[in-house]
């Protein structure tokens, strides 16, 4: 392999000299060419002027040479033969002369349809000719932009919007475009332009950014002999013995140009009385005691900042974006977050906003000091297009705005969206380091979910994503799909519905984010197929896959564990495992042992009892009794006939809440009711019928499979959920002579997702049975519509 010669960018004070010296040789040329040919034919009424980059005298080495042909009046036009003579010695030359004619009054004039022209001439630059004619466009373009420099100013801003659409609006491109991108030469001039036409206040200097951006490109001409303007993985390699430096400066100076040139199209196109600015007005009606909105950006109205996530919580509730002053303001400042704090940010529906107004101030590295590692970090590969910090933001942006509907409904089952954006947050943050990178992750994850105070079972999701991030992305590619054994790895690995789904989400994201055209139909085919085959099989293992002869526990507790599902073990904490054998010891000497918690804002309601008929129809009705709303649920029994239930419910009424005697009295009511003292349909007479709307959002859908196990039916359950649905549910199930194995109820907004194993008289369901149950199920999901 041949070394690369190192040809680094020119020195800052020397950049401005080349560039001149460039246009004052092109001056020479361009003169002679004009003397040769179209002067003698057209010695008054015509003018040659210099526009764009030539016009400023910052002509890049292989650059368009632009010029303005400028006649006094509409019927003046340059001798066709003379004209074509005169390009053609420039050409010759070895120069690439880009040309208009136009006349004085047509440079005066708006066109919509050819804003270039306009914007061309606020760098005019007389060459030779008729020196009236350029005078008199100097006083007719100026009374035009005192008059319409308004409107200029919006097409130029709107020109801009559409160039920088063109790179996903971010500057961190791993191979940036150093003219053309966010944060380039390009927008660098058009803040220039926009403050020629409107000056204002407090746009940061660009001096340094000019010169760096500019030398880059200088030297990108000159290694190529040509306009290449992409500064690729090898020409990073030839500007600088250690590009990962190079890009670093880079990315700090377009973050400059970026934020200027935001700021001044910000002020042209939000002024008052436009559409935009009414609407921005009415935006400002957001302001609180500590923040003002003005022009949807958020200025800071306590002399103190913030000290928490506040502020970027704000941000990311209105999508709004950071005032330049705030920024300043905020800068330094180390936020003091925990974990709840982060929980609030992320649990938002659409975080990406305040995560990338921490990244503006500064305050994402200081709140999180391991994200530093990544900033502006370029992985090289052919496949991402940006930075890995940038690709993080841009994967936790995926999730917000989900257009499959599949992946949609997906992401609204999940049940604590934070997880998953959390671990977006963290899933890369071990690259650079030199290591296995999933790995490398895992353990900064895990130091920094113990440094923020994350409970047990939130750091052991978020470190499992991180860890199985790729597993999805590497079966889709490279196992086969019709293997069973593919599925039953998968959901060896994943072990729960609850973290497939997360898992499949956060892949989702990942794969979103490497470039624009990463995620095809065909790869979200490939993964929707995957997050298929692994739901299936961890639906089959609910009923199949059973505790035997459990290794390190006491015989008593082997005893109790045996014959539960596998999932009871992967759902259940220790601690839980000790609170469930407690109660199971209870039932020594009573018949029922039920415990009622209060967390995070919801109940859940545990009890060990003796498997018997009717029993979950008729806890699920007594806790609907009270105006409870179920919102999740398990049943598991062991191999000694010992259920072991969990409700987990929400208060909607606040009727626990406000009066604490009412947990009493609903442990009493569960208990009666299994005791056989109560019916939970008479108890469910008494409550008032829930306010839904005429017509059902959900159609609802009831699956009946018998080719899952080998000793129960499958019946899978998609509902609008409403108050006693589940009670409704189970009844039917207990009315057609059906006995529940395994329960797993999930809910997720109005959708109600229940998973039943079935037997009847001890075997599978007969299709006679089917029917019935089916048709019984689907009348119960529609009772209330």
């Amino acid at each position: 392999m041949n070394d690369v010669v190192i040809v680094p960018p020119p020195a800052p004070e020397a950049v401005h000299r080349i560039l001149a010296a460039r246009a004052t040789d092109v001056d020479q040329r361009v003169l002679e060419a004009f003397a040769q040919t179209l002067e003698p034919r057209m010695s008054s009424g015509l003018a040659l002027l210099a526009v764009g980059g030539y016009g400023r005298k910052e002509l890049f080495p292989q650059a368009d040479v632009d010029l303005l042909l400028l006649t006094a009046n509409d019927s003046l036009t340059p001798p066709r033969e003379a004209l074509a003579d005169f390009l053609q010695l420039l050409w010759d030359g070895g120069l690439r002369p880009s040309h208009s004619v136009h006349s004085v009054a047509e440079c005066s004039t708006e066109h919509s349809d050819n804003a270039e022209l306009t914007i061309s001439l606020l760098d005019r630059r007389l060459l030779a000719g008729d020196q009236a004619a350029f005078e008199a466009l100097a006083e007719r373009f100026q009374a035009f932009l005192a008059k319409r420099g308004g409107a200029v100013a919006q097409q130029l801003a709107g020109l801009a919007d559409g160039r920088r659409a063109k790179f996903q609006n971010t500057i961190y491109h791993l191979e940036p475009n150093i003219k053309d991108a966010p944060g380039g030469l390009r927008d660098l001039q058009t803040t220039r332009w926009l403050m020629q036409i409107e000056p204002h206040e407090g746009i940061p200097p660009l001096e340094g950014a000019l010169t760096f951006l500019a030398g880059v490109r200088i030297r990108l001409h000159e290694l190529t002999g040509r306009d290449q303007n992409v500064l690729t993985f090898e020409s990073q390699d030839a500007l600088a013995e250690q590009p990962a430096v190079l890009m670093r400066e880079y990315y700090r100076h377009a973050r400059v140009v970026d934020r200027a040139v935001r700021q001044a199209m910000e002020v042209v196109t939000e002024r008052p009385g436009t559409l935009l600015g009414r609407f921005h007005e009415w935006r400002s009606r957001l302001s609180t005691s500590e923040f003002t909105v003005s022009r949807e950006r958020v200025l800071l109205r306590a002399p103190a900042p913030p000290e928490d996530l506040t502020l970027y919580e704000f941000v990311a509730r209105h999508q709004l974006r950071l005032a330049s002053g705030t920024i300043e303001k905020m800068r330094g400042i180390v936020p003091k977050a925990n974990w709840a704090g982060w929980k609030r940010l992320l649990s938002l529906p659409r975080p990406a906003a305040g995560l990338r107004a921490m990244q503006e101030s500064g305050a994402l590295a200081l709140a999180l000091p391991e994200w530093a590692n990544i900033e502006c970090l370029v992985v090289r590969d052919f496949y991402h297009r940006y930075t890995v910090d940038e690709h993080t933001l841009v994967a936790i942006g995926a999730l917000e705005q989900v257009p499959d509907g599949r992946f949609a409904e997906l992401m609204g089952e999940i049940e604590d969206p934070a997880l998953v954006r959390f671990a977006l947050v963290l899933h890369d943050i071990g690259k650079g380091s030199g290591r296995d990178h999933s790995q490398a992750a895992v353990e900064v994850a895990h130091k920094v979910m113990d440094r923020l105070g994350a409970p047990e079972a939130d750091r052991a999701t978020v470190e499992f994503l991180i860890e199985r991030h790729l597993d999805m992305s590497s079966i889709m590619s490279s196992r086969d799909l019709h293997d069973g054994a593919t599925a039953q790895a998968l959901a060896q690995r994943i072990g729960t519905i609850e973290r497939l789904k997360l898992l499949t989400m956060l892949t989702y994201a990942d794969i979103s984010a490497v470039n624009p055209q990463a995620m095809t139909p065909w790869r979200m085919e490939q993964l929707w197929r995957v997050y298929l085959l692994a739901h299936q099989e961890l639906t089959k293992e609910l009923e199949t896959e059973r505790i035997h002869s459990p290794a390190g526990v006491s015989p008593e507790r082997a005893q109790f564990l045996e014959g539960l599902p596998t999932r009871y073990l992967r759902t259940h904490s220790p601690a839980e495992v000790d609170v469930h054998y407690t109660l199971a010891r209870q039932l020594e000497s009573r018949a029922v042992a039920i415990e009622i918690e209060h967390e995070r804002g919801v109940y859940k309601l545990t009890l060990l009892t003796r498997d018997r008929p009717a029993l979950f129809a008729s806890v699920a009705g007594a806790i609907a009794s009270f105006g409870l709303n179920i919102v999740k649920a398990e049943a598991f029994t062991n191999a000694q006939g010992v259920v072991v239930d969990t409700f987990t419910f929400s208060d909607p009424h606040r009727t626990l809440d406000l009066n604490p005697t009412e947990v009493d009295r609903l442990r009493g009511v569960v208990r009666k009711v299994l005791e056989g003292k109560h019916e939970a349909e008479k108890l469910l007479r008494g409550r008032p019928k829930p306010l839904l709307p005429a017509k059902a959002r959900l159609k609802p859908r009831v699956a009946v499979k018998n080719d899952v196990s080998e000793a129960a039916t499958l019946v899978e359950i998609v509902a609008e959920d409403r108050p006693g649905l589940l009670y409704d549910l189970a009844r039917v199930i207990s009315d057609t002579g059906c006995n529940i194995e395994v329960v797993l109820i999930d809910t997720e907004a109005h959708k109600a997702l229940d998973v039943f194993y079935l037997t009847h008289q001890g075997h599978k369901l007969e299709p006679p049975v089917e029917e019935q149950l089916k048709a019984g199920l689907l009348a119960a999901c529609l009772a209330a519509h």
